[in-house]
């Protein structure tokens, strides 16, 4: 398989590599905006360029099997800004790759476009009701991608929830505040339970959506099958940590105060904070998804279990130093 990655330096993408590296038929091409990160010593094709680089594209498609859409803008001050990353970056691409006759593209989406669930599971039937602005232009991504869609293309969307596991930098502030024997939960442990997903799980996904064979536009929930509460995350970490954790229940209004706090103070040195309004509205609901579809459409089937996937990550978290 010749495969064209985006986003391949990121947490996610670099896992994807790894992956496809791994099978000496595969042929990886990168593209790479400066730092290679992860992928430094690797045996990939370099593409230097970035989203709006269209030469740059054009050549790490060109004779590509299947293009990997996994770069994106996670925080941003404005709406403005996601857009021009996560929507008007995703058209370029997609244009592109017809330009290059490539037909088949995965696109990473998330949960966060679908918006929080209310006492049930979302499914791919439900309205697209985001709560912040990365949710919305995963909205307006997706919206975009069905209208420019043509009838040859094989494109499959694929929406995962919180994906943790090694070189995840920020779900892992959590675990780095757990690490001191803390354990902070927003609301009392159960209320908002959570979809979650470890990093190999969402590789699996992705190479499954590789082989998608039918033509048309398709839309997948990636994620674990259970739904866990905070609860029994803490109980995993403290398992994986070797070390009881003191929970710190916290209002949801107290943490949406905190986040305009957070906001308002990086404003004046000129910073977008990662606690900030859109995060601390996110942190105060439920967010799970159901995995009925993928399983039954491309037999995803999820293979690292909450304690397993945690213990994982806190092994390398140590290994690396970062707690």
């Amino acid at each position: 398989m010749k495969a064209f990655i985006t986003g391949a330096t990121g947490f996610i993408g670099s896992h994807l590599a790894d992956a496809l590296l791994s099978e000496e038929d595969n042929e990886v091409r990168c593209l790479v905006r400066s730092n290679e990160k992860w992928l430094k010593g690797k045996t990939y094709t370099k593409i230097s360029g970035d989203l709006h680089d269209i030469p740059a594209l054009m050549k790490g498609m060109e004779g590509a099997d299947v293009v990997f859409h996994l770069a994106a803008l996670v925080m941003a001050p404005n709406q403005e800004t996601l857009n021009r990353t996560n929507v008007e970056a995703t058209e370029n691409l997609i244009r592109t790759a017809r330009r290059c006759g490539v037909k088949k593209l995965v696109i990473l989406s998330s949960l966060a476009a679908a918006g929080p669930s209310f006492n049930r599971p979302l499914t791919e039937d439900d309205p697209l009701m985001p709560i912040s602005m990365y949710g919305e232009s995963k909205k307006k991504m997706e919206e975009m991608i069905h209208s420019i869609a043509q009838k040859d293309d094989i494109i499959t969307i694929l929406r995962p929830p919180a994906v943790y596991g090694p070189r995840e930098d920020q779900i892992y502030s959590f675990f780095k505040i757990c690490a001191r024997g803390v354990c902070p939960i927003v609301g009392n442990g159960v209320s908002n339970p959570i979809s979650m997903i470890y990093v190999d799980d969402v590789i699996q996904g992705l190479l499954l959506g590789a082989k998608q064979s039918k033509k048309g536009v398709h839309t997948y929930f990636l994620s674990s099958e259970d739904i866990y509460t905070w609860n029994e995350i803490r109980e995993a970490v403290s398992g994986a940590l070797g070390k009881s954790l003191f929970p710190i229940y916290i209002k949801p209004g107290l943490v949406k105060g905190l986040g305009t706090m957070m906001e308002s103070l990086g404003s004046l040195f000129g910073q977008y904070p990662v606690m900030n309004k859109d995060k601390s509205k996110e942190m105060t609901h439920e967010w799970t998804c159901s995995v009925e579809k993928i399983k039954k459409e491309l037999s995803f089937k999820q293979n690292v279990p909450l304690k397993e996937g945690i213990s994982k990550t806190i092994a390398w978290y140590k290994k690396h130093n970062w707690i």
